[in-house]
């Protein structure tokens, strides 16, 4: 009992120091923290006093200054506005000084007019009393007298005035041609494309002679077949490791062509190969036909050109005319419209829209009746088409009458594309025979004397018998003969037929 005491004192001892160490220790932490927020706390006010200071001063300086700037500005404003105001009144004395002028000025002019009339007043009376005397002493009146005194200037001066409108004529007319030869050679130099010696291909090289038998096939049945999924004759005759192509259609031509080679390049000949083959090409030429439509359109730089005609434009490509691609003329006659329109100063765009279409009509059915030109240019005026533009395709053979000047620019870079050496290849024997033929055409109506063929066959000059063969009949023999000339020869651009009707009397004295 004696030991346990001690030690239950001693641990409520240690327990008691502890407790009071604790709270000796809590209080002292306590009491430094305290003071070191109040520290921190002062420190922070300080540095925030003295950062607003700094921008109070700063806004202070800057308001300063904008308030300098604002009074120097004010003080200029008032030196501009003063002399402003002095150049107001100075041009204010000025025109006062001015107005007053131009009425001193208008009161002496009015002044000089109330003479004037009193001098001219006073020349009429004299003039009217030496009329008198003049018609005293001549015994004639003023009118007699001007009229003999015109009769005797216009003996006089007749023969003057004749040459002298001979001469301004001559010269005018010198200048005119001149200057047409001048944009002409112009517009030809400034084009610079290739000739064209093209044609369409109506052949297709065959691998072997034993390729014929079966591209024949069966009884005919595979040539039959091929036949009727193209619309063209196939012709294979005697001719070595050649198979040729005939229709009147040059894109279905082309179709065909593809087509035989895709089945000569397969080697299955049989009627299911041939329809898909041909439908193959006909896809093919079909996507050729809208790319050479939208460049022709697209090398032109138009715009507006209606789906439909950007197709018509592309069956072009596939068309020949004496060698010339139909297509590549086109653009060539386009670009030479634009040309000699800029030398005119005329619209361009206009022109060469009318050159690249005036020759579409020849990719049109030929179930349309009449000429290209004019089959053309219903199509244009069907998909809308500017009106200058049609009538300039439908007049540029002369067929109905020009409505503007585009027409006869179309004429014009439509002969000078087609004539153009190398443009179209014609051998000589050719040339002579065409000649020829020309001449035979109209040698052989009746009532015709002589015939000759000019200008490379481009102009036919009739001379007929007079005396069985009318004015009127003449003009229908004009008529006559260009009718038989498109109908019987083949030419390129146009031939101009002149009928001669010449009746001479002579005698002689005795």
């Amino acid at each position: 009992m004696s030991t346990v005491w001690p030690s239950l004192f001693l641990s409520l001892l240690a327990a008691v120091i502890s407790a009071l160490l604790v709270w000796y220790l809590t209080h002292r932490w306590r009491d430094n923290t305290r003071q070191q927020c109040e520290k921190l706390l002062f420190y922070t006010k300080k540095e925030a006093e003295i950062s607003s200071r700094e921008i109070l001063n700063e806004a202070q300086a800057k308001i300063d200054r904008k308030w300098g700037e604002l009074e120097r500005s004010r003080d200029r404003f008032e030196l501009e506005r003063e002399r402003d105001r002095e150049q107001i009144e100075s041009g204010r004395r000025c025109l006062s000084n001015d107005r007053e002028a131009l009425r001193e000025r208008t009161r002496k002019l009015e002044n000089e007019e109330e003479r004037l009339y009193e001098k001219e007043a006073e020349i009429n009376k004299t003039v009217q009393v030496y009329r008198r005397r003049l018609e005293e002493v001549a015994h004639l009146s003023a009118a007699e007298a001007e009229k003999l005194l015109r009769e005797e200037v216009g003996v006089d001066c007749q023969s003057e005035l004749r040459n002298l409108r001979r001469m301004l004529l001559e010269k005018s007319e010198k200048e005119v041609k001149t200057e047409a030869l001048r944009m002409m050679v112009t517009a030809m130099q400034r084009l610079a494309t290739q000739p064209r010696h093209d044609i369409t291909a109506t052949t297709v090289p065959i691998p072997g002679e034993e390729i014929k038998g079966r591209i024949i096939g069966r009884e005919g049945r595979n040539i039959k077949c091929f036949e009727a999924v193209t619309g063209v004759t196939l012709l294979v005759d005697e001719s070595p490791d050649t198979v040729l192509i005939s229709s009147f259609d040059p894109v279905r031509r082309e179709v065909a062509r593809v087509g035989l080679e895709y089945l000569i390049e397969d080697g299955r000949i049989h009627p299911s190969s041939i329809e898909e083959c041909v439908s193959r090409a006909q896809s093919e030429i079909s996507t050729d036909i809208a790319r050479f439509g939208d460049d022709a359109v697209d090398e032109l730089r138009l715009g507006g050109v209606h789906p439909e005609v950007r197709l018509l434009l592309g069956k072009l490509k596939y068309r020949y005319a004496y060698t010339q691609n139909v297509l590549d003329h086109s653009l060539e006659v386009g670009f030479i419209c634009s040309m000699l329109a800029s030398e005119l100063g005329i619209d361009s765009m206009l022109a060469k829209r009318a050159g690249l279409f005036h020759d579409i009509g020849k990719a049109i059915a030929h179930e349309h009746e009449g000429s290209h030109a004019l089959v053309g240019a219903d199509f244009l005026r069907r998909y809308g088409e500017d009106p200058v533009v049609v009538n300039a395709v439908a007049a540029h053979h002369e067929e109905v009458p020009a409505e503007s000047i585009f027409a006869g620019l179309v004429m014009v870079a439509d002969t000078i594309s087609a004539v153009r050496p190398g443009v179209r290849n014609e051998g000589q024997s050719t040339y002579i025979d065409r000649l020829k033929r020309l001449e035979e055409i109209a040698a052989g109506i009746e009532g015709v004397n002589e015939v000759y063929a000019l200008q490379a066959g481009r102009e036919i000059r009739v001379i007929v018998d007079p005396n069985s063969i009318s004015d009127d009949h003449a003009r229908d023999l004009s008529r006559e003969i260009r009718r038989k000339i498109e109908e019987n020869l083949q030419y390129p651009s146009t031939i101009k037929v002149t009928v001669i009707r010449e009746q001479r009397f002579s005698d002689t004295a005795r």
